[in-house]
Order: structure tokens, then C-alpha cells, then sequence
């Protein structure tokens, strides 16, 4: 490839909140440059998942290769990755990101700047790109283009004042996005003679090719036939196929510094390929890794479990086949004495969490139960070693632990400034540390340090409702912190029940055990004897209720009489009652299970 095409080349990314039109703008511009023809279009072409067109927002990273003749005469080919906006996902956009020289920055112009924008922001600018703004939505009766543009540059301190005001459903102005893009944006280096250096974007399966991988060429060529290996996993593999999307697949003969792609090696897992690797040729390596490649650890962990005992086979099957495509998702088998036999997964975040179980109930028609979420915390033992708990009820003996450590996180959340003082006592019931607390126009921006531990439960779900849906909220964890926590084990009729155990703060302990047993207490249908609920630390009951016992009316037949016989019959009826209770098992429906797990998640 020589230095002339490679200037005609520019790689872009879009930057944008959930629902501020990203999806959109891709549309329009694989319609503009003619790269399927009205018939062939639909709406959020490159959202491929039925769970990413129903919710709007990006799950996997696509990639499409545009052609567009230039005012300048020039054809320019423009590689436009869609990138996941989600917090959850962060790594994945960050590898995107470093794939391209510049990024398209959309922000409402109804809306603003909300959290998860600004997070993609900083990392776009941490990657050197250059940034061209787009206020979308510009036809809408509230939006407010000047406001937005001093908004941007107060914010994120961008030069807002050559942004490009467009309205990408109904295709206004369009072309001036993409001249913004040819003109604004550098061209990508690289050295055609130099070894082979590509970055692995993504991967996913494909039922006839295998994996497919999407690469980024830096260095060198990538051709059919070549004998690659992947830097990170230490895996060989010979090419069988190079192409582009366009958006459809298109293969072609080679791919040269600059280009962006796919290819595929017979390769049977996505573990092989791991997001951020770097390509190079098995006989001429090149001589170190592109940098900032590491491999995907889980952060929110939680049981899955069959309802129906008989789908636990049906449950390994899907979740070895969901594996093929989304390799940070991870699973061992579990038992529990109240679920039965399930897995234990791992997951990037919440968001994760909630798209793995949809797509496993509906793409394999499962019914499952999930145990509350927990986070992965470090406990130090007195012997100086270091353990990992992913499981609260797997917490060994506390006279070994020396302490435990929690994970934290740094929380940025943009608030209409009416419910700032909401927001503010959610996060210091949450054990949040204030940071920062400054004004964007009539927004509050407010940063927090939170355990991640009080976010994985219903934080999210409460920031949304005490603000009326207003508040954006983004994360990244920082560390982890020594903090005094216990675990909680919840007891019916005297018997641990496993899967809802917990670790909770010492402060925390009492309201979460006694909401849990008021809980239970509705849920728990009534036996023939008394059933206590309790919630304990260790041996210290910390919180209880009864659930009363089945009656017989035993004094029914006694018409008047002495009243020593109806003692009697009360005595030896609550003598069968203790009885009954020494040796009773306590049935709990699924149904409660899952309530009060739902309860606490």
C-alpha cells in the first residue's frame, strides 16, 4: 500500500450516551456512502441482537467499511467501528478506540453530556484522538444547540464551536459529517515492509467459518495461507480467508497497514482469541506486543441454577455454546442444598449480568434462578497468605482471616440539580465518600467512592427512580479497601440456607437481615409447626420472625365440660407440634427464592 492510499484512509469510532442516536448516525452513514441499497436497509443495521434493538444500546463491537467520494475528487475508505457505550464494556471500547485515529463525539442536543459519555471522552483523548463534535437531534422543539456547545467545552474543555448540528433520523446534514471526518481526521501510519502487527479487536463464532476474529492491521500485510500466531495466548494459526465488512462480509486478497477486518483460521474457541492480543507472523515476529493488552477479569459473580432439577444439562449445553461468543463470561459447576446443582459464573457488571441471563432464557428457552450477585473480595489470613472469595458461602473459619477487602469504585453521576440532595443520601447510605461536587449549567456533577458491594445490589435501579430517570450514572473500580464485614447467614427452622447468604457491612447487618427474614416470613407458605426465619453472624441470632403453624380446632368437639380436658387436648396437641418441629423439613417454594433474591438484587 503506498503512502498516497494510506492518506486516503481514515478509521473512526462513535462516542456517544445510551440512546443519544449512535446507532442512528451509522445508519445513515452506511446509507449516504451506498453500502446496502434501501431495500436491503433496516433500522440499527449493525445492531445484530434482538436484546440490543429492544433496549438500544450496543452489546459487540461491528466494524463497516464505507467508500466515499470526497468534494475533493478523492474516494476515501472510512472504517466506522461501533463501539459498546456501557460501562461494563469499557475494555472492549478502549481496544476499539486504540483501532482508530479519531472519534465522532454525538451528544443530544436536547440532552447533553451524560456519564457514560464523558468516560468514553477522556478514553478517546487517552488514546490521542482527535475529536470532531456532533449535536444530534437537532430538529426536536427542546433542543438547545448553544447551551449543549458551552456545555462540551465546560465539561470535557473540547473546542465546540466547529460542531456539526445534525439530525440523524431524519438525515440532515449528514454529509457534512462525513466531509468532517475526511477533512478533520488524521490518516493511519504504518509500514508495509515492516513484520506483521495487528491488533485482535473482537472475535465471535460462527457455526460454519469458526471464529471469526476482526483485526486491525498496524505493520505489515495480512494474507490468506500465512502461518500467524497470537502474541498473548501463544497460539499458531495458518489464515483461511481475509475480508471486509461491508456491511456484509466481502473477502478480498489482502490486508494492509491502516485497514480494518476480518479473518479466519480454523480457530475453534473464542478463549484463544482474547480482545487487545496483537497478531504477528509465526516465521518473521515482530519484536514486542501493542501495548495495554490484558486479559479479562470477572467482577460481579453469581449462581445460575434450572428451575426445573431435569434442565441442568440443557443449562451446560447453552452456556458452553454462549461461551463460543462472549469469552469474558465465565462458569464452574456448583451445588446447593436448596437449588440443587448449577454454576457459578462471572461477570464484567451488572448489565452483563442481566443481557447473559436473557440471552439464556430466550435463545435456549430456559428457566432459570439466580442467586444475589456478589463481588470478588480478597481476604488476608493470619498465616500471610491471600485467598480470593467469589462465594460468601464458602467463607472459611473467621479466627483465620486477619481481615477482608472489599472492592471500590470511583462513581461519576450527572444530576438535574433538583434531585441532588436524593442522590446525595442514596450514596451516603450506600457508604459513599464524597469526592467532588461541581456545576455544569443546571446539572450537578457529583463523584463518589462507593464499594462496589452496595452498587451491585439495587443502587442503579434506585438512582434512576429518585431522579425520574434523569441522573446518568458511570463507574470504573479503582482498588480494594480493608473494611469490617461479616457474613450473614440466613436459618429456617435452624438449617442454613446456602444460597442466600451474604457478606454485608457490620453497620449494615441488622436492616438487611431483618428486611430479609419480613421477607421470607411472606413467602414461606405455613407449615403444620411454627418456623423461625432468622438471620445470624456466626452464632449471634441478629434478627427473626415466626412463621405460625397450621391449626387444628382440637377443642371443636368439647361442648361445655371442665376445662382441665381442654387443656389436655391443647397440651398434646403442642406437644406433637414440638415434635413435629425436631424432625419436619421445611419446604420452600422457588417462588420465594427467587422473590427474595430479587428482594436483594
Amino acid at each position: 500500500m503506498t503512502a498516497e492510499t494510506l492518506d486516503n484512509i481514515r478509521n473512526f469510532s462513535i462516542v456517544a450516551h445510551i440512546d443519544h442516536g449512535k446507532s442512528t448516525l451509522a445508519d445513515r452513514l452506511i446509507q449516504l456512502t451506498g453500502a446496502l441499497t434501501s431495500r436491503e436497509m433496516q433500522e440499527q443495521i449493525l445492531d445484530s441482537m434482538d436484546i440490543e434493538r429492544e433496549r438500544g444500546i450496543t452489546i459487540k463491537a461491528q466494524t463497516v467499511r464505507l467508500e466515499y467520494p470526497a468534494k475533493d475528487g478523492k474516494t476515501y475508505i472510512l472504517n466506522l467501528m461501533d463501539t459498546p457505550g456501557h460501562v461494563d464494556f469499557s475494555y472492549e471500547v478502549s481496544r476499539s478506540l486504540q483501532a482508530c485515529e479519531g472519534s465522532l463525539l454525538v451528544v443530544d442536543a436536547s440532552q447533553g453530556v451524560e456519564a457514560q459519555t464523558l468516560a468514553n471522552v477522556y478514553q478517546a483523548l487517552d488514546q490521542d484522538h482527535e475529536i470532531i463534535p456532533i449535536l444530534n437531534k437537532v430538529d426536536l422543539p427542546a433542543a438547545e444547540p448553544a447551551r449543549i456547545r458551552e456545555q462540551i467545552e465546560e465539561v470535557i474543555g473540547l473546542d465546540a464551536s466547529d460542531a456539526v448540528e445534525i439530525s440523524a433520523k431524519t438525515g440532515l446534514n449528514i454529509e457534512a459529517v462525513l466531509e468532517a471526518i475526511v477533512t478533520r481526521l488524521p490518516p493511519p501510519k504504518g509500514d508495509r515492509k515492516a513484520p506483521l502487527k495487528a491488533m485482535l479487536v473482537d472475535s465471535w463464532y460462527d457455526p460454519y467459518l469458526g471464529v471469526v476474529v476482526l483485526v486491525r492491521v498496524m505493520d505489515g500485510v495480512l494474507r490468506k495461507g500465512m502461518g500467524i500466531k497470537m502474541m498473548g495466548t501463544d497460539a499458531s494459526y495458518t489464515i483461511d480467508k481475509v475480508g471486509v465488512f461491508r456491511p456484509k462480509k466481502f473477502d478480498v486478497a489482502e490486508l494492509a497497514p491502516g485497514e480494518v477486518g476480518f479473518i479466519t483460521a480454523a480457530i475453534k474457541e473464542v478463549a484463544d482469541t482474547r480482545v487487545g492480543d496483537t497478531i504477528t507472523e509465526e516465521k518473521r515476529p515482530c519484536a514486542q506486543m501493542l501495548p495495554g493488552f490484558k486479559p479479562v477479569q470477572p467482577v460481579v459473580f453469581c449462581g445460575l441454577f434450572p428451575v426445573d432439577a431435569g434442565e441442568f444439562d440443557d443449562l451446560r449445553n447453552a452456556m458452553g455454546r454462549l461461551r463460543l461468543n462472549d469469552a469474558s463470561f465465565s462458569f464452574e459447576m456448583e451445588s446447593s442444598a436448596a437449588l440443587g446443582f448449577g454454576f457459578r459464573c462471572g461477570f464484567l457488571g451488572l448489565l452483563h449480568l442481566e443481557i447473559v441471563q436473557e440471552r439464556l432464557s430466550r435463545e435456549f428457552d430456559l428457566d432459570l434462578i439466580s442467586t444475589a450477585p456478589s463481588v470478588v473480595y480478597k481476604l488476608i489470613m493470619r498465616d500471610g497468605s491471600e485467598q480470593e472469595l467469589h462465594n460468601p458461602a464458602d467463607m472459611p473459619d473467621v479466627m483465620k482471616i486477619e481481615h477482608v477487602e472489599e472492592p471500590w469504585i470511583r462513581a461519576t453521576i450527572l444530576t438535574p440539580d433538583e434531585y441532588l440532595g436524593a442522590v446525595l443520601k442514596l450514596c451516603q447510605e450506600r457508604r459513599g465518600l464524597q469526592i467532588d461536587l461541581n456545576y455544569v449549567g443546571k446539572r450537578a456533577m457529583v463523584v463518589y467512592d462507593l464499594p462496589l458491594n452496595e452498587v451491585v445490589f439495587d443502587f442503579y435501579d434506585r438512582l434512576k427512580s429518585i431522579s425520574k430517570g434523569y441522573a446518568s450514572f458511570d463507574y470504573q473500580i479503582t482498588d480494594y479497601r480493608q473494611e469490617d464485614l461479616v457474613k450473614m447467614s440466613i436459618l429456617v427452622n435452624g438449617e442454613p440456607v446456602d444460597a442466600l447468604s451474604m457478606l454485608v457491612h457490620r453497620t449494615r447487618a441488622e436492616s438487611r437481615g431483618r428486611a430479609m427474614c419480613e421477607k421470607l416470613k411472606e413467602l414461606i407458605p405455613p407449615h403444620m409447626f411454627q418456623i423461625p426465619v432468622q438471620a445470624a453472624i456466626g452464632g449471634k441470632v441478629i434478627a427473626r420472625e415466626t412463621i405460625r403453624a397450621l391449626r387444628k380446632d382440637v377443642t371443636a368437639k368439647c361442648y361445655g365440660g371442665d376445662a382441665t380436658r381442654k387443656r389436655k387436648l391443647l397440651e398434646k396437641q403442642k406437644a406433637g407440634k414440638k415434635r413435629m418441629r425436631q424432625f419436619g423439613k421445611v419446604e420452600i417454594p422457588q417462588e420465594a427464592f427467587i422473590a427474595a433474591l430479587k428482594m436483594d438484587s
